[in-house]
């Protein structure tokens, strides 16, 4: 079966950082990390989900974090230099990212915004990342994703 590259994986290209992308089968009706991590075989614990929240301070930021956690609101206010900070709704999500609710990467949003992985991203070889569509993942290995990213690791969830 042949994958289209996404503009993700092109990205991952030409910064000549090494990943996979795997496919995995769509449920409209759940598109939590956790029925990708059934799909894919794996532990919830390498599926990582990406949230976009809005801090009083900072603006617009993204909290990458494991597919099974909630990520604490105080948390990560705090790790984003701010007093307080909300998801943001989801109908700003696509304008502002230019990306869909389960198929949002912190990879290639529009505009670069500040990054914090949860650090429990740093016991895992590899680990899944949404490849900017549904139906498909980026595998690739955590160094990288902050290397792209510019993320910083924080302690992000509840």
């Amino acid at each position: 079966m042949k994958i289209n590259k996404t503009n993700v994986a092109r990205l991952l290209d030409k910064a000549k950082i090494t990943y996979e992308l795997v496919p995995y089968e769509v449920d409209e009706n759940d598109l939590s990390a956790t029925h990708v991590a059934t799909q894919l075989g794996e532990e919830i614990d390498v599926v990582f989900k990406t949230l976009v929240l809005h801090g009083d301070k900072s603006g617009y930021f993204v909290c990458v974090v494991p597919g099974a956690a909630e990520v604490d609101l105080k948390k990560a206010a705090k790790a984003s230099g701010n007093k307080k900070c909300d998801l943001i709704p989801l109908k700003d999500l696509l304008p502002l990212t230019g990306y869909i609710r389960g198929g949002c990467s912190p990879i290639g949003m529009k505009k670069h915004f500040p990054t914090y992985i949860h650090e429990s991203v740093a016991k895992h070889e590899k680990i899944y990342v949404s490849a900017g569509q549904r139906g498909l993942q980026i595998q690739i290995t955590p160094n990288d994703l902050i290397k792209e990213t510019q993320a910083a690791l924080a302690d992000l969830i509840i």
